[in-house]
């Protein structure tokens, strides 16, 4: 099974259109990415297939992991190494009955410790929490307590994630937290030079540990 930690760069259909987003991931792969997620939420499944097998084959190639955002029957139809569920999607029990034991699941749970240990319970390989700063790509999300990692690191034994305004200015915040995954959209994909953001982030993270 693939490994759950380091940087995880989410893809945006506004950053990452699907005319670019395959280069704009091997860039971002290239300078230590070790995680990537395909979030998109207006194509269709068919619009998405041949990018989602394409980022798959990347990851792969790059000894990176591959999630899918709530589209499990993608997910399945590519042989994605995951699929990330959010508070709006089938539940965590749901979705490990129809992708089986193989796939990785990773869960949205906010500010929840409560719905993280369900989570974990039913399935989930992995729990995420935020938004801990305000999101240019979620703007509506609540901002929740970085106090919720340390709770998360002692009480499950899955890795944490940390989501949700994340950047090169304050991840020094959450660095002494040790979360295993740090998942980015805006500081990464929304920069001039991904490289360049991927590699500052990745060395922001090393000098902490």
């Amino acid at each position: 099974m693939k490994e759950l930690k380091g940087i995880y760069a989410i893809t945006d259909e506004t950053l990452t259109p699907l005319s670019t987003v395959i280069a704009q991931v091997e860039e971002a792969l290239d300078a230590g990415a070790k995680l990537i997620q395909l979030r998109e939420k207006s194509s269709s499944d068919e619009d998405l297939e041949e990018v989602a097998r394409a980022l798959q084959t990347l990851c792969d190639q790059k000894q990176a992991t591959f999630f899918i955002n709530d589209r499990v029957q993608l997910a399945k139809k590519i042989g994605a190494d995951g699929v990330h569920v959010g508070f709006s999607d089938q539940t965590v029990k749901e979705t490990r009955a129809e992708v089986g034991d193989q796939m990785l699941i990773g869960v949205s749970c906010y500010g929840d410790i409560e719905r993280a240990k369900t989570a974990v319970k039913d399935g989930a390989n992995y729990v995420a929490f935020g938004a801990f700063f305000p999101s240019k790509t979620k703007p509506k999300a609540d901002v929740v307590s970085i106090e919720v990692i340390a709770r998360a690191k002692s009480e499950l034994e899955v890795p944490v994630c940390v989501i949700g305004g994340i950047n090169r200015k304050n991840i020094h915040e959450i660095v002494q937290y040790q979360p295993e995954m740090y998942a980015l959209v805006s500081d990464i994909f929304g920069s001039e030079d991904i490289k360049t953001a991927v590699t500052e982030l990745d060395q922001l993270i090393t000098k902490s540990n």
